[in-house]
C-alpha cells in the first residue's frame, strides 16, 4: 500500500498570508445575529409591551428615551450593526448570483454607499436628536418644552 501526499492548493499559501475577508464576514454574521436578537427583543420588549403598549409611542417617548445615554448607545449598536449585518448579506447574495464584474463592481459599491449613508444619518438623528431646540418659535415645540 503506497501513501501519496497531495499537495495543498496554491490559494492555500496565498490564504496563510493574506486575512481571509470571508472567514472573518462569516464570524461576524453569526456575531452580529445573536447581539441582534438580543438588542431587538430588547427594544421590541421597551417600545411595545412595557408601559402602555404601542400607545405610548409618540414624538414625547422618543425624546424621554434618548434623553438617556443608555438608549442613544443601544439604538445606535442595533442601527450599526443590522446595516452592516444587512449589508454584508446583500454583498454576499451579490457575489454569488452576479457574473459580469463590472455589475458585481456596480452593485456592490451602492451597497457600500448606502449602508455608509444611512448609518452616518441614523447616527447623528440618534446622537443630536434636540425635541426642544434653542431659538424655535412656541409654536413649532412639542407641548413638553418649556417656553422661550
Amino acid at each position: 500500500m503506497t501513501t501519496e501526499t497531495i499537495a495543498p492548493p496554491r490559494s492555500a499559501d496565498a490564504a496563510r498570508r493574506t486575512t481571509n475577508w470571508e472567514k472573518w464576514g462569516w464570524i461576524y454574521m453569526r456575531a452580529s445575529g445573536v447581539l441582534l436578537v438580543v438588542l431587538i427583543f430588547g427594544h421590541l420588549f421597551v417600545n411595545m409591551v412595557a408601559g402602555e403598549g404601542v400607545k405610548q409611542i409618540d414624538f414625547a417617548f422618543v425624546a424621554g428615551k434618548w434623553a438617556s445615554p443608555f438608549w442613544q448607545i443601544w439604538d445606535t449598536l442595533m442601527l450599526w450593526l443590522a446595516l452592516i449585518h444587512g449589508s454584508n448579506g446583500m454583498r454576499t447574495i451579490i457575489n454569488d448570483y452576479v457574473a459580469k464584474p463590472g455589475v458585481r463592481k456596480t452593485l456592490l459599491g451602492a451597497v457600500l454607499v448606502a449602508c455608509v449613508l444611512l448609518i452616518v444619518l441614523g447616527t447623528l438623528v440618534c446622537w443630536t436628536f434636540d425635541p426642544c431646540p434653542a431659538g424655535a418659535a412656541a409654536a413649532d415645540l412639542p407641548s413638553f418644552c418649556p417656553a422661550p
